[in-house]
């Protein structure tokens, strides 16, 4: 029987890459997403099925757990990948963008974790697919909201991979680097340098979705729990963990660099609201 795949924030980026590589591996695969004719459009190219999924929403997972038991008698698969992108210095970012992005990237993963296990158990079987980020590893400075709710996403997983195992339920936490996506299109950032330097890495990326894509179909297959999909992400965990000196030594001299373009926006917009007095 072929795999049955349920994908959030399917509807473009990284999350219709995976939909389209499960549904090319032959797998039923469900698109969701919060914009629903997205996930409609997605699905009618792919050949799948849609439904409207706001991952912030326990109605909203409660629907989708009823129609994977209605339409397929249960899931394999599910994968939480919606998300979105908040930095900023921790003095600039207003709480309710902290709200927002945790509601959304953190306990988004929760809630489909905590809603799809009765079933996995249940069915003796199941995959959780978590899509965390390096920022879980890394923790550059001026990007907190977001390496906070990756970093718990990666903690969940790891607290889930030995809590569910005994019940034959696997778990895969996905960190990848920069690749090209429309992430900073629904982005937050007060700190306008930060976001000029986070787009120029993603454009030079030579790394795509697709080739994510495969690395964690791969990674469920091969029940891997941490995916490290760019090898320069697997250098900087490696080079973090045996040389913690001279890695904080390298994000300091990053920082200093960033800071001083921070600090020169911040004095330009000063100024302006000066003369603006005026």
């Amino acid at each position: 029987m072929s795999a049955r795949v349920l994908v959030t924030g399917a509807g473009s980026g990284l999350g219709k890459a995976l939909a389209a590589r499960w549904a090319r591996d032959g797998a039923r695969v469900l698109v969701t997403d919060v914009d629903e004719a997205a996930a409609a459009a997605v699905a009618a190219e792919l050949g799948a099925e849609s439904l409207r999924l706001d991952v912030t929403s326990d109605e909203s997972w409660e629907t989708a757990i009823a129609w994977v038991m209605m339409e397929w008698q249960g899931v394999d698969v599910v994968v939480n990948n919606a998300g979105v992108g908040l930095g900023g210095r921790i003095e600039v970012v207003p709480m309710a963008d902290w709200d927002w992005i945790i509601d959304i990237n953190l306990k988004g993963p929760v809630r489909g974790c905590r809603a799809f296990t009765p079933l996995f158990k249940a069915q003796g079987s199941g995959h959780f697919v978590n899509v965390a980020s390096m920022a879980a590893i890394m923790n550059l400075p001026a990007m907190g909201p977001y390496n906070v709710v990756k970093a718990g996403v990666l903690s969940l997983s790891e607290t889930l991979r030995f809590e569910l195992a005994p019940y034959g339920i696997g778990t895969t936490v996905v960190c990848p680097g920069f690749f090209q996506t429309n992430l900073p299109d629904a982005a937050r950032n007060p700190d306008v340098p930060e976001v000029d330097v986070a787009r120029k890495l993603m454009a030079a990326a030579t790394v795509t979705a697709e080739d994510v894509a495969d690395q964690v179909v791969a990674g469920v297959a091969a029940n891997q729990f941490l995916v490290l999909t760019h090898e320069d992400g697997r250098q900087s965990h490696e080079f973090k963990r045996a040389k913690p000196e001279a890695y904080e030594a390298q994000v300091i001299s990053f920082w200093d660099r960033l800071r001083v373009k921070v600090d020169a926006a911040d004095a330009e917009i000063a100024a302006a609201e000066k003369q603006e007095d005026l």
